[in-house]
């Protein structure tokens, strides 16, 4: 499910970033500062991670190894797991938006699930990144 309905939205790719960052600073333009001011880099960054998702879907070991790096790297840049579900809400809308009729409900759930895994992977690595705040 996921695979075939990338394989729709791919031809569209920067489209579908535009989009998405479009819809993310629209409904949360609290998290606009944690990006540059020109998405350009960005955009072609975000579309390659989504890529590189697809086509390491069923290779485990390579997929948990880009999703710890992505966090680690995110932390770096000042994101934190709470942004999960604003980035989820906007990167599902993109995909919607482009896939069109192969957006079923299956495939909702298909990248919903997978984005699922995507933001608890990226988050475990980002927790271990960023040391704990002492006790007071």
């Amino acid at each position: 499910m996921i695979k075939s309905s990338f394989a729709v939205v791919e031809p569209h790719g920067s489209q579908v970033t535009a989009h998405f960052y479009r819809h993310l600073f629209e409904h949360n333009p609290q998290v606009r500062g944690l990006f540059a001011e020109h998405l350009d880099e960005q955009q072609d960054r975000l579309w390659a991670a989504v890529g590189a998702l697809v086509t390491h879907l069923e290779d485990t070991e390579t997929l948990v190894g880009i999703l710890r790096d992505l966090g680690r790297r995110h932390a770096g840049y000042g994101a934190v797991p709470e942004h999960f579900p604003a980035v989820g809400a906007s990167l599902l809308a993109a995909l919607e938006h482009f896939a069109g009729d192969a957006w079923t409900p299956e495939a909702a759930e298909s990248w919903t699930a997978v984005y699922g895994v995507v933001a608890g992977t990226m988050g475990e690595a980002m927790a271990e990144a960023v040391p704990s705040a002492p006790s007071a």
